[in-house]
């Protein structure tokens, strides 16, 4: 069984009871009790004392539950034990925030009066024991404005000079509490100075509208009101009671009390209006009013939804700007009736596009193009749908544009012209045509002539042009060819072409053809020379006939011209006479001179002809004429001999050189595999002929006639003047053994023995 203990505050030992129960130490005593001749027990006594760490305060902890447990072997009981602390009248102390080092702290406003009562110090005990209160601290100027005082009351009093100007002031007291036979204890007063208060409390903020949603829980701030004022205090005036909001009394924040879900219940909770009353704490008549209306939301929970969910569409390049492509609609599952808001992205091309979106309306916003690589044929972007809802939902559409290409413009040429050598061959480039479209894509043209041409041909595909036929200068300088362009590949239907042309002029250049040539092809001429003198012999004159304006020609002595007396001075001959010691020339002297004469000019190849000129040289001793020159042209009976020299080479084509290559290769081939086979077939017949040389030969005597009638059925005469000995007979066998080859290879001096 176990009982209650009372302890009295302050005890000899003056220890301090500890907060934990754990501080208290338990003795226990055995007793044995007997009950009847059946019966016995064993009794314990207990013995509870103060631990010497412990120290009691019945103004702090008064009352003490203790849990005990008792254990004997087996058997275990429990039990509380209750422990009661009261005051001792003869022990009284300093306590609370006053004993503590910082203090306790008075706020007062600097406009209190001089003398007044600021605050009591209340210390439990002090009133029985009549206790005496000083300040020790010093309380000089300038810190003090004046001596703070304190009565046996524990009045605290101002300075009778007063506070003002004294604000954001502290002063710290030093007080000693003296009672009894001199016993005392001390503590410490804060007094701070605050400004004086407005003479006005206001709102910052005249009327508030929050917006909130449904799922806050209870405690979630709302929103949070500001007064000017000193020391303000906040409540909520309406609605009286409020059950699903609260106002923090020192701060000013609101915030819920209950759950705010939207329900048929508390339809009425959509929207409330608060009424917010702030308020000076010392001067509770000094207050302002604010309306506060806090609308719940429902949350968001589903995005807009859109039909359709896709927009696709195809439409030609030259679609005009504002048509109307594709509508949808969305709504909000949330909140039907709400506004949402449509926002166009684009992802290809990337950046502002031709299309635009107007109240749910996708349209051509600028002209569409598909004539500039990666500029049209495809746009691909989106419509992002969002709600007004928290926390914001979105919905997108995705919308694929098809920009189909039309063909709109023709194909053009610029006219050019080509030079061509007329001894150019077939299929010789002599340029290209260049045709141009301003439809993408811009190369997709074709090439045709007009009138089917003969002599120039046009590829289909790069527009090259090439030489069919032969040239001739003299017949036809000058060629025009119509060039036709079609495209082709620009529109969305494939039978859609535009066309266009250009004209082509070839000029034909002139080639060297034409040999000159010189009239007369043969002169005979007689001159008279004098010593030391220069003689004009004759002037060389020609031409070509088919081509008379060529006039730039060359000329040079390449034969005859002994001692070089001859030169050439442009197209005259000339004699140089100058031998001034002897000996001179006494008998008249005759020179045949070859004279070439070829093209000079740009032109190529050059053509050359060759004209003689016989000249008879008479010696001036010789002239019947001593002191003058006398030259005579004497006509000859020669028949005249005019030599034409063509410089003309070929130049082949270069496949015309590989193929010719590879020709002559395989006919040495072929050549070296027959010769081969022949000296197989030779080597093989002599073989054979080598061992039929080696068979049996037979005697005259032994068929006399057979070998006669061998020898006629041979066909072989017999000549009378060979002697029976000297004659061989070589038995073959039969005739179908030998081949034709080998037939003919046979020995004309041997008979043969030849049988089926």
């Amino acid at each position: 069984m176990f009982e209650q203990l009372t302890w009295q505050r302050g005890g000899p030992d003056k220890h301090v009871w500890p907060s934990r129960v754990s501080s208290a130490v338990c003795i226990f005593r055995p007793l044995w009790c007997c009950s009847g001749p059946w019966c016995c027990f064993l009794l314990w006594l207990s013995l509870v004392t103060l631990s010497s760490s412990a120290q009691l305060d019945a103004l702090v902890v008064n009352h003490y539950e203790l849990q005990l447990r008792f254990i004997c072997g087996n058997h275990v009981m429990e039990g509380p034990l209750s422990v009661d602390v009261q005051q001792d009248p003869g022990h009284i102390r300093c306590a609370g925030r006053f004993a503590s080092p910082g203090g306790e702290i008075i706020q007062v406003l600097e406009t209190v009066s001089p003398g007044a009562r600021l605050y009591t110090l209340l210390l439990p005990g002090l009133e029985l024991q009549g206790a005496q209160m000083s300040i020790t601290s010093a309380q000089d100027p300038p810190h003090f404005p004046g001596p703070f005082s304190i009565n046996r009351q524990g009045w605290l009093q101002a300075p009778s000079q007063g506070l003002k100007g004294q604000a954001q002031k502290s002063f710290q007291l030093q007080v000693s509490v003296t009672f009894g036979q001199n016993r005392s204890c001390h503590g410490m007063l804060m007094v701070k100075v605050l400004p004086a208060p407005s003479s006005q409390v206001s709102f910052l903020e005249q009327a508030q509208n929050i917006t909130i949603l449904e799922n806050l829980v209870p405690g979630s701030k709302v929103a949070q009101v500001q007064a000017r004022g000193f020391d303000v205090r906040y409540e909520i005036v309406s609605p009286v009671p409020c059950p699903l909001f609260s106002i923090g009394r020192a701060d000013g924040v609101v915030r819920t009390a209950a759950p705010l879900e939207l329900t048929p219940a508390t339809k009425g909770a959509a929207v409330t209006r608060l009424q917010v009353k702030a308020f000076e704490r010392l001067r509770p008549w000094a207050s302002v009013e604010l309306d506060l209306t806090v609308k719940v939301r429902s949350v968001n929970r589903w995005p807009p939804r859109c039909l359709p969910e896709l927009l696709v569409t195809q439409i030609p390049e030259t679609m005009p700007v504002g048509t109307m492509l594709n509508t949808f609609t969305c709504t909000d599952p949330d909140s039907p009736g709400s506004t949402l808001d449509y926002q166009l992205r684009f992802h290809s091309p990337p950046g502002p596009a031709s299309l635009c979106l107007r109240e749910r309306v996708l349209e051509v916003n600028a002209t569409l193009d598909c004539d500039t690589p990666g500029a049209c044929f495809q746009h691909a972007a989106s419509i992002l749908v969002l709600d007004d809802g928290q926390p914001l939902m979105t919905t997108e559409v995705p919308v694929l544009v098809m920009v189909t290409p039309v063909n709109e413009f023709s194909p053009a040429c610029v006219s050019r012209t080509f030079r061509v050598r007329e001894d150019a061959g077939p299929h010789t480039l002599l340029g290209s045509v260049v045709g141009s479209d301003m439809d993408y894509p811009h190369d997709s043209i074709e090439y045709h002539t007009s009138g089917g041409s003969a002599t120039f041909a046009v590829d289909h595909l790069s527009g090259e042009v090439r030489l069919l036929g032969s040239l001739d200068y003299e017949l036809q300088r000058l060629y025009r060819l119509t060039v036709l362009l079609t495209d082709h590949s620009q529109d969305q239907d494939a039978t859609c072409h535009h066309s266009g042309s250009c004209t082509i002029t070839i000029e034909v250049e002139d080639v060297n053809d034409h040999a000159p040539e010189c009239e007369p092809p043969f002169q005979e001429l007689t001159i008279h020379t004098s010593l030391g003198q220069s003689v004009e012999v004759t002037k060389v004159l020609c031409r070509v006939p088919q081509e008379p304006q060529r006039l730039a020609f060359s000329y040079s002595i390449v034969g005859g011209n002994s001692q070089s007396r001859f030169s050439l001075q442009g197209a005259i001959l000339v004699h140089n006479d100058l031998m001034l010691a002897p000996p001179w020339p006494e008998q008249p002297h005759t020179y045949e001179l070859l004279i070439r004469v070829a093209d000079a000019g740009p032109s190529i190849p050059h053509l050359s002809t060759t004209a003689t000129v016989i000249v008879h040289l008479v010696p001036w001793r010789a002239s019947t004429v001593a002191t003058s020159t006398h030259r005579a042209t004497m006509p000859s009976m020669m028949t005249p001999l005019l030599v034409t020299d063509t410089e003309a080479f070929w130049q082949p084509e270069p496949w015309f050189v590989v193929m010719l290559t590879m020709t002559g290769a395989l006919l040495l081939l072929a050549l070296g595999w027959l010769l081969n086979r022949l000296l197989q077939g030779i080597q093989g017949a002599e073989r054979s002929i080598e061992g039929f040389m080696e068979a049996p030969r037979m005697e005259m005597p032994q068929a006399p006639s057979s070998i006669m009638s061998l020898q006629h059925f041979d066909g072989r005469a017999q000549d009378s003047r060979e002697s029976p000995s000297s004659q061989t007979i070589l038995h073959l066998g039969p005739l179908s053994l030998l081949t034709p080859s080998q037939y003919l290879l046979l020995p004309p001096d041997i008979h043969y023995l030849l049988f089926p």
